[in-house]
């Protein structure tokens, strides 16, 4: 089975238009504090133009269950991703809410935040870059090899690119590559950079 891809932090009608034409499997809308933060207004307008085959995935930051259940139910996003601090608690709160799929993001540091994570009652993991300031975006990658033994479907992050997506998915087998920094040039979405790693990683067998 091929890799998935998604293309996140979308912000833009322009970046709507390059995904359309590129198909990945998911898009992320980022709805916590970020140079990519859309409001749910913006999310809206921008998945009334996207291409229906392709499921919103939405990223959040410690951010009150209210609102996400709200965001779900409107038909706004079909995923959620909780890059925060979230425990099982409030992920099993939030699953008492709606039947959403939840990807937890993780911040990888050592061998035992990985460890802790497999038990998280999530559908998902997404292995990211952790940095002490920050919950994401780093476009920075990590010790991949920390992550060598996880027999839960994750999202690989962390400066996913052209240059080591081939890499990523042979070694790592992930289920699904997250990429944004890695297909943007001065900070916005790149029409050819989404085309570009997307045929790229559906080519490899």
């Amino acid at each position: 089975m091929s890799v998935k891809i998604k293309i996140c932090g979308l912000t833009r009608t322009q970046d709507i238009e390059y995904v359309n034409e590129a198909l990945p499997d998911y898009v992320g809308f980022v709805f916590a504090k970020s140079k990519r933060q859309v409001t749910p207004e913006t999310a809206e307008q921008l998945r009334k133009l996207l291409d229906s085959r392709i499921a919103v995935v939405g990223v959040f930051v410690n951010e009150d269950i209210d609102r996400i259940t709200s965001l779900c139910k409107n038909g706004i996003i079909d995923i959620i991703q909780l890059h925060g601090d979230e425990s099982d608690e409030y992920i099993e709160s939030l699953r008492q809410n709606i039947d959403n799929l939840i990807i937890k993001a993780i911040r990888v540091k050592d061998s035992e935040s990985v460890k802790a994570s497999c038990s998280l009652p999530c559908d998902y993991l997404l292995f990211d870059t952790f940095s002490g300031n920050d919950y994401g975006g780093t476009g920075k990658a990590f010790d991949w090899k920390l992550i060598s033994d996880i027999d839960k479907p994750f999202f690989l992050a962390g400066g996913i690119s052209i240059d080591n997506a081939v890499t990523a998915i042979k070694n790592m087998s992930p289920y699904c590559l997250d990429i944004s920094s890695g297909v943007e040039t001065d900070s916005v979405k790149d029409r050819n950079k989404i085309l570009n790693i997307v045929n790229l990683a559906r080519s490899v067998k």
